[in-house]
């Protein structure tokens, strides 16, 4: 082994995470089979809610006027009043002009002509590939919702999805809507019914399972509000504990647990306008007791929760926290949360998805990652060092990949 000296410890972490392919385990991305249910362009970026949300802050237009305007209005209006008449600070704008300087666009342009003309001039399969290169991601993991028509419709057309892409099954319609939706599934010759009995539970299994042998999916995913509680008396648990949960089992498949959204607490907003709120982790802990044979991927949404997460994957080798969600993806709580779990959880987490919903996004988004996590791995390894015990190159390297590839890939092969 040939240790690293402290002084090169920065240097080598970060050539060494700007070298190595990352998984993108959470995302609202889709291969090009899906067409227009894939979003990327400029327009995309630019009327993403994140900067929607911001828009408001500093334009005195109402939401229901924003709302009647068309795409590239509303991309005209953002930009205009984002990034001319103010400096592009935040994570989310600052994001649009790295993407912009990565493609060779103009990020100081008045006008969104240029960069619409580029996008227009790009074959949608080629800039994929040019845009996962440029985030240095080597997959994806997409969200299906099996319950969407749109979607259903992509599905039933016999898609292949193609390399670099992977299912995830999104369960929220169903435990969340069930009153709203169980009548869809019923369309489709599933014996459900909307108090869930008779046959509801084996058919809800077997619904699951025809999409799971259709989709061949990573994992099954719900995001779930601040007010979850597991269990109580309702549909919701009664779904979980003999339809989800025994169906993962089944199939040897994950359950991505997203906790802690507050939906439409400003429902002028739309998209925009859900917020955050702390959860009541001991759901968890009774999940995990309950179902030790299960296995739980799991993000938190509040910062309050960070340390409780830690402490329960401590407990119970069945989770695996993952990722800086939505309201804290900035680099100065990605940075606290990730020095947390070092210090908790050493290499056994995944520290960051891009939960991109726009193609172009990944590139900034796992750029700030890289960036923001130098510091913290290399702060890591000085205090190690400090302690007695020099690093190498080659500890990197396999720190690095178990982080960003393997800790996902041998969670989901685990059985």
């Amino acid at each position: 082994m040939n240790p690293i000296s402290v002084q090169d410890l920065e240097t080598s972490v970060s050539q060494i995470l700007e070298a190595s392919p990352f998984i993108d385990i959470h995302t609202h991305l889709y291969a090009p089979a899906f067409g227009k249910i894939g979003l990327w362009g400029i327009d995309e970026l630019l009327t993403y809610h994140y900067l929607e949300a911001e828009l408001f802050r500093s334009s005195s237009i109402h939401p229901t006027k924003y709302w009647t305007l068309g795409k590239a209005q509303r991309a005209d209006l953002i930009w205009k009043t984002l990034f001319v008449e103010n400096t592009p600070t935040s994570e989310a704008t600052r994001g649009v002009i790295a993407v912009l300087q990565a493609l060779g666009l103009d990020s100081n342009a008045r006008s969104l002509e240029p960069a619409r003309e580029f996008f227009q001039n790009q074959n949608l399969a080629d800039h994929i590939r040019r845009v996962f290169q440029l985030a240095g991601i080597r997959d994806v993991v997409m969200t299906n919702d099996p319950l969407d028509p749109e979607e259903v419709e992509v599905w039933n057309s016999g898609v292949e999805i193609g390399p670099g892409f992977r299912a995830a099954l999104r369960i929220d319609r169903i435990l969340h809507e069930w009153a709203a939706h169980w009548s869809v599934m019923a369309s489709q010759n599933f014996r459900v019914e909307e108090d869930c009995g008779g046959k509801t539970l084996a058919e809800v299994r077997r619904f699951l399972a025809q999409w799971i042998t259709r989709m061949q999916p990573a994992y099954m995913a719900v995001s779930l509000p601040d007010s979850f509680f597991f269990p109580v008396e309702d549909a919701r648990t009664l779904l979980i504990r003999e339809a989800v949960l025994p169906t993962c089992r089944e199939f040897n498949l994950p359950m991505a647990l997203m906790i802690g959204v507050r939906r439409q607490v400003n429902p002028l907003l739309k998209n925009a306008g859900d917020a955050v709120g702390i959860a009541d982790l001991r759901s968890l802990e009774n999940l995990c007791r309950e179902f030790p044979d299960n296995r739980f991927l799991v993000t938190v949404l509040s910062r309050e929760n960070q340390h409780e997460l830690c402490v329960y994957a401590r407990k119970f080798a069945n989770i695996l926290p993952f990722g800086c969600w939505w309201f804290l993806n900035n680099p100065s709580l990605v940075e606290e949360i990730t020095r947390m779990r070092l210090e908790m959880l050493g290499m056994s987490f995944i520290p960051q998805h891009s939960d991109a919903r726009v193609l172009e996004q990944v590139i900034y988004k796992w750029r700030s990652t890289r960036r923001t996590i130098v510091p913290v791995l290399a702060n890591a390894y000085k205090l190690l060092s400090a302690d007695g015990r020099a690093v190498s190159r080659e500890d990197i390297e396999r720190d690095v990949t178990r982080l960003f590839r393997t800790n996902f890939e041998r969670f989901l092969e685990n059985a």
